[in-house]
């Protein structure tokens, strides 16, 4: 009897690991058009956004996405711990950041109307509460 309760404890405790694994280890990210289909195709649902919007911003996003790509690439192994930067290396990354969020915003505001620009901006600043509070739940949950 007991072996078959330590059987039916080793059976349970494999499938639980391996069920964990298929589901996140797993996973393959999608490629970058993808994500972006999928991301102005959810713009288009929130925002109501015509055929041609849909053009452009699916274009927008495909160039942010390359030069994205094209950044990780250049900073490849060599790349530093943001921790480990001199002010002056933060503050260069930061500053190019916030260089193309504004750059981003202008070409925004070129596609979407007036309404759609309101919206767009609400949702912007919801997701970033959201980011920030679970950062810092993550860092209460660290210290605890």
């Amino acid at each position: 009897m007991k072996r078959l309760v330590l059987a039916v404890c080793l059976l349970a405790t494999m499938a639980g690991f391996a069920q964990e694994q298929g589901s996140r280890g797993g996973r393959e990210r999608l490629a970058p058009e993808q994500q972006v289909q999928l991301q102005v195709k959810k713009m288009t649902l929130d925002l109501d956004l015509t055929a041609k919007q849909q053009k452009e911003v699916e274009k927008l996003l495909l160039d942010q996405s390359k030069k994205r790509e094209e950044a990780r690439a250049a900073q490849g192994d060599v790349r530093k711990n943001y921790k480990d930067m001199t002010s002056d290396e933060r503050f260069a990354l930061q500053n190019k950041r916030m260089d193309d969020k504004i750059a981003f915003k202008g070409e925004m505001k070129k596609i979407l109307n007036s309404g759609q620009m309101e919206k767009w901006e609400k949702q912007g600043q919801m997701r970033q509460e959201k980011i920030t509070k679970r950062g810092r739940n993550l860092k209460n949950n660290a210290t605890e």
